[in-house]
């Protein structure tokens, strides 16, 4: 039995059919909340988290190199 048959592909074909419709879905509530300025504070949160671990990245990198 191959992997590549008739019923994955339209199982595949389905799944890609219904995850498109979900996802634009999905994007114009986005869009909208956007609008109403409701999605700034997560973005400020994952901002300062990216931040704060590249920070502690960096800090973790420079004093390994110079206990050495």
């Amino acid at each position: 039995m191959s992997i590549v048959n008739r019923r994955n592909a339209v199982l595949g074909w389905g799944v890609w059919k219904l995850g498109k419709r979900v996802i634009k879905r999905k994007a114009k509530g986005a869009a909208a909340s956007v609008e109403g300025g409701r999605a700034k504070k997560p973005l400020l949160g994952i901002s300062l988290a990216g931040v704060a671990g590249a920070l502690m990245f960096w800090r973790k990198r420079r004093g390994g190199e110079g206990s050495t």
